[in-house]
């Protein structure tokens, strides 16, 4: 016999898929909605998606907590069915909040309000917001609103990968939007949060802009790449300090001093009758790290599909130039290549300087590549494409002859978050072959690449 509470949840969840994907309410559906919502005590704006999540918390703000890490499994086997139906509940208002169909004309405040509710969903999940829509790197504890210290969850065992469909979503609203209109009202252009899909929009459209809105547009990406640029410093800074050469004497000054193996060298000349011991020798701490310069080439597809391999590589590129012992140059292009590394120091520069969309064609990026490997030993090329070239063989030939020098060559798929990158399987098995796989997905992998080689 079916219980109670399973009949108000499985009336909850029937009343989200026909919201879903029919805009017309189901009359039964939302009045034994509204009485299980009610009956359980919670809000009825709960049922409503013209109500943001901020509104029901700045309400409600005991529901707060409940929303943060809703969806990520708990452990144990006993079942709470009355949690079950109030979890239920919850469920459904942020998935209707961000799945339900947008209203036709998108404004500033739509896109501001789809982009919190969007930020709930993912702390749901147990994330940053903003974390799964792909741009902002993650992997960090997550620390926001109660969700605890522990890193962020494996998403795939959670569900199917929704971060590029959130992506997507918010893509299709910022292009639906004025947003040359709107970058032109300063009142207007503060309701905007900067993201991946907003940054890509402002990059192809910043050769129309002037004045107020252009200034507004590179207000946003600055604000964008700083957020970046935060999350992934802390990242590099963890290891970026090379190993201790042992080779170069310690300083001989008191505050290298080596107190315990001091003593312990000298022991034998401990004095009982004086209770005195007798210093022979001092030793002293290895502080000398060993710095031997490096060059980091960092060649970058800005083709329309690397928008967000573009932003990332950007920033990542400027951190470690800050880095003591560390060339590095910044190679953009498509079918043109760029060398940016006049401005790697600042990833805002940079930025304004690509021209995203066109094709790929390495080989033009390749012929600045080359001439900058002087000593292959301290060299790593780093070369971040979906590999859908015009020159197939010519550049893979080319890109192994790299390898064979010596450098350290990483081939790169996508370095986001939550991209839905491809990578030509042609150019994936002869890199496999090749001894260097092509590293797909999280930032975190290539970060670690480059750690690794630049303070090895």
């Amino acid at each position: 016999m079916t219980e109670p509470e399973d009949n108000r949840r499985q009336v909850l969840y029937w009343r989200l898929l026909a919201r879903l994907f029919d805009t017309e309410e189901q009359a039964a559906l939302e009045s034994a909605s509204v009485a299980v919502v009610e009956d359980i005590g919670l809000p009825s704006a709960l049922l409503d998606p013209n109500v943001a999540v901020d509104s029901v918390v700045q309400r409600h703000p005991e529901l707060a907590a409940e929303f943060d890490g809703l969806m990520v499994p708990e452990a144990g086997d006993g079942r709470d069915k009355a949690a079950e139906v109030r979890r239920a509940a919850l469920v459904s208002k942020v998935l209707l909040n961000v799945f339900a169909q947008p209203p036709h004309t998108v404004t500033a405040s739509r896109l501001s309000c789809w982009q919190s509710d969007a930020g709930w969903l993912e702390r749901a999940l147990g994330c940053r917001p903003g974390e799964l829509r792909g741009g902002r790197p993650g992997g960090a504890p997550t620390g926001l609103g109660g969700t605890g210290g522990g890193g962020t969850p494996d998403l795939s065992t959670l569900l199917p990968a929704i971060g590029p469909d959130l992506g997507d979503i918010e893509a299709d609203l910022v292009k639906r939007m004025h947003l040359r209109e709107v970058l032109a009202d300063p009142a207007l252009a503060a309701k905007l949060s900067p993201s991946m899909s907003l940054i890509e929009q402002l990059l192809r459209d910043k050769d129309n802009l002037s004045g107020v809105a252009l200034a507004n547009a590179k207000s946003l990406i600055r604000r964008y790449v700083d957020e970046i640029a935060e999350v992934l410093r802390t990242q590099v800074e963890k290891a970026s300090t090379g190993k201790v050469d042992r080779s170069v004497p310690p300083k001989r000054v008191f505050r290298n001093l080596d107190l315990d193996r001091t003593i312990w060298k000298n022991l034998t000349n401990w004095s009982p009758e004086e209770e005195r011991l007798y210093v022979d020798r001092l030793y002293y701490k290895q502080t000398a790290k060993k710095t031997t310069p490096q060059r980091l080439i960092a060649v970058v597809d800005q083709s329309g599909s690397m928008v967000d391999s573009m932003v990332n590589c950007a920033v990542l590129a400027s951190i470690f130039a800050g880095l003591p012992k560390v060339d590095v140059h910044l190679i953009a292009y498509d079918t043109q290549a760029l060398d940016l590394t006049p401005w790697v120091h600042d990833p805002f520069e940079t930025l304004l300087r690509t021209n995203l969309g066109g094709g790929n064609d390495g080989m033009v990026a390749m012929g600045l590549t080359q001439p900058k490997i002087a000593e292959p030993a301290n060299t790593v090329v780093v070369w971040i494409s979906d590999f859908y070239e015009t020159r197939v063989e010519q550049l893979f030939e080319s890109m192994a002859a790299i390898h064979r020098s010596g450098a350290k060559f990483i081939p790169v798929g996508s370095v986001t978050s939550a991209g839905r990158g491809s990578v030509n399987p042609w150019f994936r098995e002869r890199f496999k072959d090749l001894g260097t796989p092509v590293i797909s997905g999280h930032i975190t992998k290539l970060v670690h690449e480059l750690k690794t080689f630049l303070t090895s």
